[in-house]
């Protein structure tokens, strides 16, 4: 049975697959691998991830830019890098707003 409250899991995600569609355990657990798989290959080759209703994995590329050490005060360049974000779509928002 799927917990209310704490970390939704791979297991749990299977397991809803395999009560709701009759699929078996392993079959249902190597479907949400195959989904995320395809879903980090899509973020590492620099796609963003939309599912509708839900929400997007938005990719971002920062530029290079200076950083200040806050124990020092010395300032240190931060390299340019790639940061993911989670952006909830709206029927989300309100679903989670209601609790």
């Amino acid at each position: 049975m799927m917990r209310s409250v704490g970390t939704l899991t791979r297991a749990d995600l299977a397991e809803t697959i395999n009560r709701k569609m009759g699929f078996s355990r392993a079959e249902s657990l190597d479907m949400v691998e195959s989904i995320l798989e395809k879903m980090s290959e899509a973020l590492a080759d620099g796609q963003n991830v939309k599912i509708s209703g839900f929400g997007s994995f938005i990719l971002r590329d920062k530029r290079e830019r200076v950083g200040r050490n806050p124990k020092t005060g010395v300032e240190v360049p931060i390299t340019p890098r790639r940061v993911m974000t989670f952006r909830a779509s709206q029927l989300l928002k309100e679903r989670v707003a209601k609790g």
